[in-house]
């Protein structure tokens, strides 16, 4: 396949913000594109080349690709810099750059899609001292024999700035058009997604098979099950009303949740973002195998910080010191953890994903062998208020968040958020129920001592009927400023030339950002907004809804997706239950 038809179509996907035109594009790539090639056209689309959970990245940086089209074109790379800080588009500059050699220049043979990504594949498996000498080979090769637009996308592509907007729900109601005729037939797609986390295969599957294909997709041991979500409450009697007579609280711990694929010694361990975590949890890979009963399974559990001399469970945040590259075996002698189990996947070759959370409970607590390092997360069955009150003091004083309450008779719904899950935690039974994990989108110049990094930061809800991120406050406060730094670090790697057609909102900020970092605020109430987009006209026609007083509490969620975020539903439900909500008043 031409990769000239693969850049021309992200040329147009570029020059727009609107999905149902991003739809159509892709509907018209996927239409232009041979079965044996559409899944990697779906991993390039998303910048990538293999589904995350093998962790294979490119890890090209600016400079290397400038001296890449330096070779490339003979232009020297202070010129090259010139134009990329005229444009600020690295991707940009090569293809005005390049467009000036072309005028001089014999056409050269067209490039394919397979070659272009083949050589990204190789680039991204180069290590040693001659790698950096071997990827501007391979990029420089490429670039000489691709017109200025290919480059400028194989140089996105590359860099990690490919810009289109396109999220993973786009991609599949345009394979859904494409391949079946029915944008409806995007569930099933989804289905096949959440067991294998690996949208290239599912492009694949459907575009040679279509969906009778789709349909035999399994779990396979060692590719992760995207997670089972939880709606939120925020009282016991809200509860009772959504969960009925009878039904399974679990405490609700502060820790990172894992899920761990084992068989026989091997295991390995998997985010809530899908990420390959094992490396973190050495001490995890060594110990678990000997609380298993089972010859294979795949498992759900918190790994939880805790007070080695108290037992007592510590803040999520004292894992991020396991976040690192090296040192691994000091951070884990300096901040132990307990597994704590809580589902089962998967099963001696079995899905377990159709059985009740009462079934899965039971064959979970013959898996299991406790001890003081692998436990099962405590459990009671409630009938009444008092029973989840009584069981949310005891998950306080144990040093937990709250309670997490479970339909006994539900399957679990991978990747899906639902009333079967809900979670209580204790801040959120005040009058706002106010902890809200939102989506920086934006950030703004900070002055005075925050010269130099974002001083206050524009956040969003997720709005899951559009698949996009609406604006719904901004935060300035409850930033220390070793929080202020590690924002502007992470935050940096996110800045985008131009607002993501994803993101909703009628205030500018100074920088954009890809939405993919969450963080967690509180808030006094939300209020009704002319500014903010957020449930726009949900509750009033022209208005939306804004947090109004928020505040950072110190949670960085690296585990979380954007669209695990807070979303409008869940601000729409929180602003009806306020006790008092303050009429008329709005939050620029």
């Amino acid at each position: 396949m031409k990769f000239s038809i693969l850049s021309d179509s992200l040329n147009k996907m570029e020059s727009t913000t609107k999905r149902l035109e991003l739809t159509d594009y892709l509907v018209e790539l996927f239409k232009n594109t041979p079965q044996d090639v559409v899944g990697r056209i779906v991993y390039l689309l998303q910048g990538k080349l293999r589904p995350d959970f093998e962790g294979i990245e490119l890890g090209v940086a600016e400079k290397l690709a400038i001296k890449a089209i330096s070779k490339s074109s003979g232009i020297t790379s202070k010129k090259i810099e010139e134009e990329y800080r005229k444009t600020g588009d690295l991707g940009q500059a090569a293809t005005i750059i390049l467009e000036q050699k072309t005028q001089t220049t014999f056409l050269v043979e067209n490039i394919t899609v397979e070659r272009v990504y083949e050589t990204l594949f190789k680039i991204a498996k180069l290590e040693g001292n001659r790698s950096q000498d071997m990827k501007m080979k391979y990029i420089s090769s490429l670039l000489n024999d691709a017109t200025p637009l290919e480059a400028s996308f194989i140089l996105k592509i590359l860099l990690g700035t490919l810009r289109l907007g396109v999220a993973e729900n786009t991609l599949m109601d345009a394979m859904a058009i494409a391949y079946t005729g029915n944008k409806e037939n995007r569930t099933i797609l989804e289905k096949a997604y959440n067991v294998s986390s690996d949208l290239g295969k599912v492009a694949e599957v459907v575009a040679t098979k279509s969906l009778q294909g789709i349909q035999e997709f399994k779990i396979i041991l060692f590719n992760p099950i995207r997670p089972m979500l939880a709606d939120r409450v925020k009282s016991e009697e809200e509860t009772i009303e959504k969960m009925g007579e009878k039904f399974a609280a679990e405490y609700k711990l502060d820790g990172e949740r894992v899920q761990l694929h084992v068989k026989g010694e091997k295991v390995v361990l998997f985010s809530r973002s899908l990420e390959n975590i094992s490396q973190y949890y050495p001490d995890i890979i060594e110990k678990i195998p000997k609380s298993i009963q089972a010859d294979e399974v795949i498992l759900e559990a918190e790994a939880v910080a805790i007070n080695e001399n108290t037992g007592e469970f510590l803040p999520f945040q004292e894992l991020m010191h396991r976040r690192r590259k090296y040192k691994i075996e000091k951070a884990v002698s300096q901040y132990p953890i307990t597994v704590n189990f809580f589902d089962v996947l998967y099963h001696n070759g079995n899905s377990c994903l159709e059985l009740e959370y009462q079934e899965r409970r039971k064959l979970l607590e013959k898996i299991v062998k406790e001890d003081d390092y692998s436990k099962l997360v405590p459990m009671t069955i409630v009938k009444s208020e008092n029973d989840i009150e009584d069981y949310l003091e005891n998950s306080i004083n144990s040093g937990c968040e709250g309670l997490m309450l479970k339909m006994l008779d539900k399957p679990y719904q991978a990747g899906a958020r639902g009333s079967h899950w809900l979670k209580l935690k204790r801040e959120y039974r005040n009058e706002l129920g106010d902890s809200l994990d939102l989506v920086v989108i934006g950030g703004f110049f900070g002055k005075g001592r925050r010269t130099g990094v974002y001083g206050t930061l524009l956040l969003a809800s997720y709005d899951e009927d559009n698949d996009t991120f609406t604006s719904i406050c901004k935060v300035g406060t409850g930033f220390t400023d070793e929080y202020l730094d590690q924002l502007y670090q992470i935050l940096s790697s996110k800045v985008t030339i131009k607002k993501n057609p994803r993101i909703i909102s009628e205030m500018e900020a100074d920088v954009w950002f890809e939405p993919e970092l969450v963080i967690e605020v509180v808030a006094s109430e939300i209020t009704l907004s002319p500014i903010h987009k957020a449930a726009k006209d949900e509750i009033r026609k022209g208005a939306g809804l804004a947090l109004r007083f928020p505040k950072f509490t110190g949670k960085i969620r690296v585990e979380k997706f954007p669209e695990d975020a807070s979303n409008n539903q869940e601000v729409i439900s929180l602003y009806k239950g306020q006790k008092k909500i303050a009429h008329g008043k709005s939050l620029m």
